[in-house]
């Protein structure tokens, strides 16, 4: 599971959603769709420290330079590690804020040409981020 702490910026709710965003240092923005609104979570609210988690296999690997893109989360990042399967690989990534794992399938990775140094997009929707209160 990938981890960031950080501080929830901005809180936009609809009906019994809300659309949050939070800072998580080194000034990274990510953005996730909670099924909730401040008045029935009271942990959201701006300011309030929170941990970010998604999985690695909800992180989407684009090349630098993808445009065009629906996806808010859109962090550059540069591989570190690539482990190889028979199907899957897994991506240690460095992005500004810390680590981010990914697991895609191999056949991608290969077609991505993806090695160590390889800088890359990590992208994750909106509906794959959960928040947690500290």
């Amino acid at each position: 599971m990938n981890k960031f702490r950080g501080h929830i910026s901005t809180i936009e709710s609809d009906g019994g959603l809300s659309l949050v965003t939070v800072i998580v240092p080194v000034d990274m923005e990510l953005r996730c769709i909670v099924i909730d609104t401040p008045d029935s979570a009271p942990y959201l609210a701006a300011g309030r420290e929170v941990e970010v988690l998604f999985k690695e296999t909800e992180v989407v690997i684009g090349l630098e330079g993808t445009d065009g893109i629906s996806l808010s989360n859109q962090i550059p990042c540069v591989v570190e590690s690539l482990e190889t399967g028979v199907l899957l690989s897994s991506l240690d990534l460095k992005c500004p804020s810390g680590r981010i794992r990914s697991i895609i399938s191999t056949r991608s990775a290969g077609e991505l040409g993806l090695k160590p140094g390889t800088a890359v997009r990590a992208m994750i929707k909106l509906n794959e981020i959960m928040l947690s209160p500290i």
